[in-house]
């Protein structure tokens, strides 16, 4: 009998999950589907196109979603449970309130496994298509960024001229050991630029001691030389803050290459961390969301407990972003980034759990 309302609670706690997690997804796609209709209304696409795209984006955006849904998804079990009396019924039969909450959060951790190993690599690969099918209709296609084992390439298209710059890598607001070669509209090289430090804070490039080949001369500039573009390190940066497109083995692999390369790989370090803690982070959550209901009136409505659920994980996530931008910034250890938010949530927790047998 205690199996059976064991597989009764992990059942019921997977239907919501479920139910609830489709119930999103359904909405992101509505929400999504509107900017991609009007993203695409100048193009020449097929008219089904943007209803697809959104497929492949929405997966991702769900993930991120994920600590919500778990919140509402246990605030609806034991909502479901009061509503029915059932927990009495659960405590009759040998199962009590502290069996039930242990019940949920090796459940939440089980599935939080599997959505990092499965569902995570999928999205990510998902939106790794989408961005690069988007790409080809974006305005901003003309320029490019890639880092590989060679360094940094950037690409760039300025009046009738297409700059390709390689660069060993960035210090700073620095490129290092930088090589311009400018191209007129038929890609014929009309300028090389060579020099050891740019600087590249602003988009006018301020080039130090450059060597410049044209037409087979080469003149050295000893004064500092204003080079216009459409780059700056913020815009550099952000071409690469896109975390989201990339599945674990890429992570891994970016996060080799900035090492090697002298790149800072916080920000990489910081989202890894962050997806494989995800797993204990879902379970935490589900836990002080049993704890929570466990205490406030059981005759609230539905509509209570679902704004409540709503207000507490706006809490949980600011809270986690806030933490999560000093590990990126370098003002906390990565670590410390995810530990400390989670070890708050894990203390409450705990403080919930002392008393809530006697409930």
């Amino acid at each position: 009998m205690y199996k059976t309302f064991e597989k009764y609670i992990i059942k019921n706690f997977i239907n919501k999950f479920l139910i609830i997690s489709l119930i999103f997804f359904s909405l992101i796609i509505i929400l999504s589907i509107l900017e991609e209709i009007s993203f695409f209304k100048n193009t020449d696409v097929s008219f089904f196109i943007p209803y697809l795209i959104t497929l492949l984006s929405a997966p991702i955006t769900l993930f991120e979603i994920f600590p919500f849904i778990f919140l509402i998804a246990t605030q609806f079990l034991f909502y479901d449970l009061f509503s029915k009396d059932e927990l009495n019924l659960l405590k009759i039969n040998g199962l009590s309130n502290l069996k039930v909450i242990k019940i949920l959060f090796f459940l939440s951790f089980f599935i939080g496994i599997l959505t990092v190993l499965i569902f995570y690599n999928a999205a990510s690969t998902l939106k790794f298509f989408y961005t690069d099918f988007k790409n080809n209709y974006s305005k901003d296609n003309k320029y490019l960024a890639v880092v590989n084992d060679s360094g940094l390439w950037l690409k760039d298209e300025i009046n009738d001229s297409t700059i390709i710059v390689k660069a060993n890598y960035i210090e700073d607001n620095y490129l290092i050991d930088v090589v311009i070669n400018e191209f007129d509209s038929n890609f014929n090289l009309k300028k090389t630029i060579q020099s050891k430090k740019i600087n590249i804070k602003n988009e006018l490039w301020i080039i130090t001691n450059p060597s410049i080949t044209l037409k087979n001369i080469t003149e050295i500039k000893k004064d500092n030389f204003n080079y216009q573009t459409s780059f700056s390190t913020k815009k550099i940066n952000s071409l690469f803050s896109n975390m989201s497109t990339l599945n674990l083995l890429k992570l891994f692999n970016l996060k080799k290459i900035y090492e090697n390369l002298g790149y800072s790989s916080k920000e990489i370090e910081v989202h890894l961390v962050n997806i494989f803690s995800t797993p204990f982070f879902y379970a935490v959550l589900t836990v002080l969301s049993s704890i929570i209901m466990f205490n406030i009136d059981r005759n609230r409505s539905l509509f209570f407990h679902i704004i409540f659920g709503v207000l507490m994980s706006v809490i949980i996530y600011y809270i986690n972003f806030i933490f999560n931008s000093l590990g990126n910034n370098g003002k906390i250890p990565v670590l410390a980034s995810i530990i400390i938010p989670l070890s708050c949530i894990s203390i409450i927790s705990l403080i919930g759990l002392v008393k809530i047998n006697e409930k």
